[in-house]
């Protein structure tokens, strides 16, 4: 179980008596704040920025203020519940990690290091199919903590079937297929900066890692290409490939392994073919539930689940890929109410704080995937910094459902919301 937030408290207050603050700000603004100083424009660019003009991105908060939790008093919530059942499983609390790739931008370690702080706080981890540590070294930091397993739809099928097959190994509890990334979006901060750390080799270690993958690599290896002309940019674009390869790091300069996997790996790591014919081969694939992420209209969500899908993921990708995206707290309102009570829905896009979590779960959500926060804990400090951050959440969490009058997480209800009345323009006022 979670500590419950007066403990969290407590741990803070007393600390504080003793001259000592905490490493990781426990407001969203802060965090934000110092792991934006700590980091590099690169990183920034990858992880904090947006499609197009950011509207999806500030769409997603948005959205958020719409809402307002109402009260209730004289409850006697001593005594919370964050546990739910999710695919079977008993979990500590409604939140998973989210999967966020070329993690490494922000830090040493990284899938290792988030995964050893999901440990920590016995809460699941989606290891990222664009991940800088190959799922078996993230899956051996977790111990017995559940994790699951985030899959983008190659071009090549015995990719797809290889990462599968690895993901059953190392007892994932299900297969989180994105579909929203078939290619990528317009993102301006990536593209002004002339960054794609995929291109030197960084968030690949699920492919470098695969005995299909490097098989198909050394084919390619093989085939004459034209030499890149050599510049500055181009050596050192080398030598990261180089770095990010596994193996000795001269032995890699001098091979064109590095080169020929980046190359590989751009053209082949998604399929922007993938319809739902491919996704309805997935129970003869594996015997993993399924979950299906990216998904934004109740047409869709039906159909995930008519192909046995265990749960969908209501989100936009944070607001990376299409500009001017519905928010993904509105989607999740809608599919809600269109599909009743009974498909399982997880949310993410734009959850912060514990308050959030409330108003997701209250709105329809049966857990949610939190996202952006963890790699700023990350960016500040390591696993440690990814603990915090979830301990955090958690902490104002169980404080909100104690101040509501919620006991258990099935407690948390649509009743306990009140849409929020926005202003009329001065010009319809008379």
């Amino acid at each position: 179980m979670p500590d419950t937030g007066l403990a969290r408290q407590s741990t803070l207050y007393r600390a504080g008596t003793l001259g000592r603050r905490p490493v990781v700000p426990t407001d969203f603004a802060e965090l934000e704040r110092r792991a934006k100083r700590v980091s590099s424009a690169e990183a920034w660019a990858y992880v904090a920025g947006g499609a197009g003009e950011g509207r999806t991105v500030r769409r997603n908060r948005e959205a958020f203020d719409r809402w307002a939790i109402e009260p209730r008093m004289a409850a006697g919530a001593v005594d919370r519940d964050l546990s739910v059942d999710l695919l079977g499983t008993r979990l500590p609390s409604p939140v998973l990690l989210a999967p966020v790739g070329a993690a490494a931008l922000m830090g040493r370690d990284s899938d290792v290091a988030i995964a050893t702080g999901a440990a920590a706080t016995g809460t699941p981890y989606v290891f990222s199919n664009q991940g800088c540590h190959p799922m078996e070294a993230s899956a051996a930091a977790m111990g017995d903590t559940p994790r699951w397993f985030q899959l983008y739809w190659s071009k090549d099928e015995r990719l797809v079937d290889s990462l599968i097959a690895r993901a059953e190994r190392v007892g994932a509890g299900a297969l989180v297929v994105t579909l929203d990334t078939t290619v990528l979006g317009w993102r301006p901060q990536d593209l002004n900066l002339g960054s794609l750390p995929f291109a030197k080799g960084l968030g690949i270690a699920q492919y470098t890692s695969d005995p299909v993958f490097r098989e198909i690599a050394a084919e390619r290896a093989k085939q004459p290409r034209e030499r890149p002309r050599v510049t500055l940019g181009a050596i050192r674009a080398l030598i990261a490939m180089s770095r990010n390869h596994p193996g000795p790091f001269w032995a890699n300069l001098r091979s064109p392994a590095p080169r020929a996997s980046v190359e590989t790996f751009l053209d082949i790591y998604s399929n922007p073919g993938l319809n739902w014919e491919h996704l309805a081969t997935l129970p003869e694939r594996t015997g993993l539930p399924f979950v299906l992420k990216g998904i934004l209209h109740p047409d869709d969500a039906r159909r995930a689940f008519e192909i046995g899908a265990a749960a969908v993921v209501v989100s936009n990708h944070g607001g990376r890929q299409v500009d001017n995206a519905v928010a993904s707290l509105d989607a999740l309102v809608r599919i809600r109410a269109a599909l009743g009570p009974e498909p399982t829905l997880l949310f993410d896009s734009g959850i912060r704080t514990g308050a959030d979590v409330f108003t997701a779960l209250a709105l329809g959500a049966d857990a949610v995937l939190l996202g952006r926060p963890h790699l700023y804990g990350f960016a500040l400090a390591g696993a440690h910094g990814v603990a915090e951050v979830i301990r955090n959440v958690l902490a104002e969490l169980d404080l909100t459902m104690a101040l509501t009058g919620a006991r258990t997480i099935a407690d948390i209800t649509r009743d306990r919301l009140r849409p929020v009345e926005t202003p009329a323009p001065e010009r319809d006022r008379a």
